[in-house]
């Protein structure tokens, strides 16, 4: 079995890894899946009430998680046109979002990657998976394979292998019924 093959595993067993994003490794799990999302927690040292973002490879994987009705069209078109890219948007969430995603928050930050290896990934996975930068709480976040093995490497059953799409810094996030930058990417 290759290093993708077993990252898919990994989501389907209900576990987390890490992955190479545009900016820097994330790790991430199935949304769905509370036990997954609380072992993610645990690893981060990440406080629930933050909630988390998902990454998907299409628009069409977000649409579950999104309550569409609260935007209007100029305001779905102005995120549609930033995808697929670094930007996070901040959109109402649907009923389907747990509080482990979503935290303290009615809204869900989702993004639709321009990585191909995270594309890959969700597309063979089926859905969107959760996105936070792979480091402990306090610590830089990691932006290579040998930096994510020095610090969670003991901590994860997979990481998927590559390289981040070049881009020194976290993804720019937006909100989408302001339109404003809530943090410069």
């Amino acid at each position: 079995m290759n290093n993708f093959e077993l990252a898919v595993q990994a989501l389907q067993a209900g576990e987390v890894l890490a992955y190479p994003t545009e900016g820097v490794f994330g790790v991430g799990c199935d949304p769905d899946n509370v036990a997954a999302v609380e072992k993610l927690l645990a690893l981060k040292q990440r406080p629930v009430e933050k909630g988390l973002i998902l990454i998907a490879a299409t628009y069409e994987q977000l649409l579950p998680y999104i309550d569409e009705k609260q935007l209007t069209a100029e305001q779905l078109a102005h995120v549609k046109a930033s995808w697929p890219g670094p930007v996070t948007w901040i959109m109402p969430a649907s009923s389907r979002v747990s509080h482990w995603v979503s935290g303290q928050f009615d809204t869900i930050a989702v993004r639709v990657t321009d990585h191909p290896l995270v594309q890959k990934l969700c597309l063979a996975y089926g859905k969107p998976i959760t996105s936070t930068s792979a480091n402990l709480s306090g610590q830089p976040p990691c932006m290579t394979t040998a930096e994510v093995m020095e610090q969670l490497g003991d901590k994860l059953v997979a990481v998927l292998i590559g390289e981040t799409g070049g881009r020194n810094k976290p993804s720019e996030i937006r909100d989408a019924k302001t339109l404003k930058v809530i943090r410069q990417g």
